[in-house]
């Protein structure tokens, strides 16, 4: 008899999930027509944040020489950029290499000449209009390689807030637009999502400065940037 009355208390339990599965889910059903609307909103700014790689590269006869000279005159970077009051959290290593250089001659083996070894970081400069002369303080310093800049924007969500906007607004306009052409109206917003359109910084001029180029009068322009939403939007018509 208990074996009996526990078959049934698990199959009672059960009755509640197999009920459940078998329920249909309700789906969204429109009388209408079913637009659907891709639309971009865009807006512009001044970048902020100038990303710039700088670092140093050595050749020795031996390998601890091309390393030992490297770290010498990298550390004379790193301290000025410390002097122009770039913070720790700003200065990212970005490449540590070390690479045998030979010399190749016909029907000869390649013969070892010596070693080359660099050394870059990444450097953040939160004020742009300084940026060219701390460049050319690194140069004075040592660095003789000096890539960049990539110019972005530090806090770009309230932009990308307002590029939202106006791309749901292009939305409505055009969902109106393309309801007008048909003879009919807008009935109501199905749906809305944010699709991958949010556009990323942009690398823009690109320089190179080396140190054998003698002092440079560096200047960063930082001009403007795109940011871009897209949104892709349902809509009934009727």
């Amino acid at each position: 008899m208990k074996t009996i009355l526990l078959g049934l208390a698990l199959g009672a339990s059960l009755l509640p999930a197999a009920v459940a599965a078998q329920t249909p889910v309700a789906v969204q059903t429109i009388a209408g027509t079913r637009l659907d609307i891709s639309a971009v909103g865009e807006v512009s700014r001044v970048p902020d944040i100038a990303i710039i790689s700088a670092g140093v590269v050595t050749r020795s006869t031996s390998a601890t020489g091309a390393i030992q000279e490297n770290a010498d005159r990298m550390e004379r970077v790193r301290a000025a950029l410390k002097r122009a009051g770039i913070a720790d959290r700003d200065i990212q290593t970005s490449s540590i290499n070390l690479n045998p250089e030979y010399r190749y001659a016909e029907n000869q083996p390649p013969a070892l000449v010596g070693y080359t070894a660099s050394n870059s970081v990444n450097v953040r400069f939160r004020d742009i209009r300084n940026s060219g002369r701390i460049l050319d303080a690194l140069v004075a310093e040592g660095a003789n390689q000096i890539n960049g800049p990539t110019l972005t924007i530090d806090k770009p969500e309230a932009a990308l807030d307002e590029a939202r906007t106006k791309a749901l607004a292009v939305g409505r306009a055009r969902a109106d637009l393309y309801a007008r052409a048909l003879g009919m109206r807008v009935v109501r917003l199905l749906s809305v999502s944010e699709g991958g359109g949010i556009s990323p910084p942009q690398p823009m001029v690109m320089m190179q400065t080396r140190a054998e180029s003698g002092s440079a009068d560096s200047k960063i322009d930082p001009g403007e940037q795109q940011l871009s939403v897209t949104v892709a939007m349902s809509f009934e018509l009727q």
